[in-house]
């Protein structure tokens, strides 16, 4: 199951993409925020799927595709995590991860326009991965670490 978040820009509706098909998850009455990871959220979605298993409705293949995530709080990136990266860029790898924050304005869907600089002479796009924390953490073992994401 894979979470999406379909429709008119800043109105998305809820959805799912189960094998090849999407399905509106509005139904379930939640958006897929912070409040909605906080508070296992993901296995009440599960136990909503099996509950309305063939009653869902099909969303059109041709739908707009936004952020699947609504409005994160914040966006933690880490740079120059790839060695390709960091010989494409001419720098050697660093010892320690780089972190920098993106504004959750950044996000937008997958063929969404973006509105580039005047006098821009590069535009770079990144993202190859993105973890959702699925509850608040602080100072966790390596060990437990996965239980938050």
């Amino acid at each position: 199951m894979k979470l999406i978040r379909y429709g008119t820009r800043n109105q998305e509706k809820t959805g799912v993409v189960v094998g090849e098909d999407m399905f509106d998850t509005s139904g379930f009455g939640e958006d897929y925020n912070e409040h909605f990871f906080e508070t296992k959220g993901l296995l009440r979605l599960q136990d909503f799927l099996a509950s309305n298993q063939g009653k869902l409705e099909k969303i059109p293949e041709r739908s707009r595709l936004g952020s699947p995530v609504a409005r994160p709080s914040k966006i933690v990136c880490i740079g120059l995590n790839y060695a390709d990266h960091a010989e494409e860029m001419k720098v050697e790898l660093p010892g320690e991860p780089i972190l920098f924050l993106k504004s959750t304005t950044a996000l937008s869907g997958p063929n969404d326009g973006i509105i580039i600089p005047r006098d821009s002479v590069k535009t770079d796009w990144e993202v190859e991965l993105a973890v959702v924390m699925g509850a608040k953490a602080s100072y966790v073992s390596e060990a437990e670490a996965m239980d938050y994401v």
